[in-house]
């Protein structure tokens, strides 16, 4: 897999295999990050967690366009050892990225210090994981007004609105095949 944009544009990132892994194609990748600067997203000092972040593509992909700050939140030990590996061969430092290696909601349980401009939430496929994830990050401030929040989710999933999603304006609902994508602002 290929880094679409940015500093780092054109170089490669090692992917993990096995159930549940499906990294963002190249096409869904460039729509996403085409979606976002449609929109107005100001990489420069921007601060993105990618959740089920998998291979970390998503998060590679805001690094090399400028971000700040990304953190990654991949259970799988060898998943999140390959995000490590690959910020490290494309050099980026270690205060601009932080691994965990937990379960997502154990991590959602706490607010950060400072809120994301930017969340990516990716869940694997038929675990019906999008709605709590969504609400925990709300529940817990993680992302700050006027943040954008993308999920990459199965074409048959549609954008859930109840409880404290109400709150959320949904600005995109694409499909790409078998992926659907879905952006909303705070």
């Amino acid at each position: 897999m290929r880094i679409v944009g940015g500093e780092f544009k054109g170089r490669r990132l090692k992917t993990c295999e096995g159930p549940g892994y499906r990294p963002a194609t190249h096409k869904v990748r460039e729509a996403i990050f085409s979606m976002l600067q449609a929109r107005g997203m100001d990489w420069r000092g921007a601060r993105v967690v990618d959740m089920f972040a998998g291979s970390g593509s998503l998060g590679v992909e805001c690094l090399s366009r400028g971000a700040e700050l990304a953190w990654f939140v991949e259970k799988n030990k060898k998943a999140a050892g390959i995000i490590r590996s690959n910020l490290k061969e494309l050099g980026v430092t270690g205060n601009q990225y932080k691994v965990f290696t937990k379960d997502l909601f154990s991590v959602l349980s706490k607010s950060p210090d400072i809120p994301f401009d930017l969340g990516f939430i990716d869940p694997p496929y038929g675990k019906n994981l999008l709605l709590p994830a969504l609400e925990k990050a709300l529940e817990n401030n993680w992302f700050a007004q006027g943040a954008f929040i993308l999920a990459e989710v199965e074409a048959q999933v549609h954008a859930p609105t109840e409880g404290p999603l109400s709150a959320l304006n949904l600005l995109t609902d694409r499909e790409y095949g078998q992926t659907r994508i879905l952006l909303w602002r705070n």
